[in-house]
């Protein structure tokens, strides 16, 4: 599982990739409908993943110049872009998405080396701008998922589920509302740990499973929890 974001360019565009054309077979009716996420239409989703795109470009050229850019102008004009974008007609929202990818890719492409050694200020506070791919890559799979068009957690590649997983059970287990458990995923040979594992459940099942369950993006039938019992609740996702 690397964390060089050069490496990680090439799996981005797969998964964007993947995206496009999931968007191109939607029509005004889809995109109207609901997604996963409560009180967004699929419209919404696709208006935040581009708008994310430029955000994540102004981090990105943040990193570059050394310029204090932040990701967003303002929590309040994010949400009303979203809002203003979401009834767009399909082709629209294709085209923006593919554009919005195509500044990414350019931004990503124009930085220097000494530039991914930079900090710079998300909406979730500081990250180092080398984690800046990876995380516009967990953007595009999750919210992917969270537009129901048939698109689901078994389909992201194994890598990314990996990952996902190892990255939301390293934060849980630094939080004080995690319910401590032991997960196990297939194939995997040492156990992933939250809280105090004695007398814990231990969870197991593929790593998209695991991973999607933790996210709350269901995941549930593919899990096992020994000794037999419900499955332990996790904070919501951060």
């Amino acid at each position: 599982m690397t964390a060089d974001p050069l490496l990680l360019t090439g799996d981005l565009d797969d998964a964007t990739t993947r995206l496009l054309r999931a968007v191109a077979a939607l029509d005004d009716a889809d995109i109207a409908a609901p997604s996963v996420l409560p009180g967004w239409s699929r419209g919404h989703v696709l208006t935040h993943l581009a708008r994310n795109a430029d955000g994540f470009v102004n981090l990105l050229t943040s990193a570059r110049t050394g310029e204090r850019i932040p990701m967003y102008a303002s929590a309040a004009t994010r949400t009303a872009d979203i809002a203003a974008g979401a009834s767009r007609p399909p082709a629209a929202h294709l085209d923006d998405l593919r554009r919005s990818a195509e500044r990414f890719a350019e931004a990503v492409a124009a930085m220097p080396v000494q530039a991914w050694a930079a900090t710079v200020e998300t909406r979730r506070g500081p990250w180092p701008a080398a984690t800046l791919v990876w995380g516009r890559l967990r953007e595009v799979e999750v919210h992917h998922v969270d537009l129901a068009a048939g698109y689901g957690p078994a389909d992201w590649p194994e890598a990314f589920a990996q990952r996902l997983l190892h990255e939301v059970t390293t934060d849980l287990a630094s939080r004080g509302d995690a319910p401590a458990m032991v997960l196990r995923f297939d194939g995997s040979h040492h156990a992933l740990v939250v809280g105090d594992p004695a007398g814990a459940p231990t969870v197991t099942g593929p790593a998209h499973g695991l991973a999607a369950w933790l996210i709350g993006r269901g995941g549930t039938d593919t899990l096992l929890v020994t000794p037999d019992g419900p499955l332990p609740t996790p904070p919501e996702w951060m």
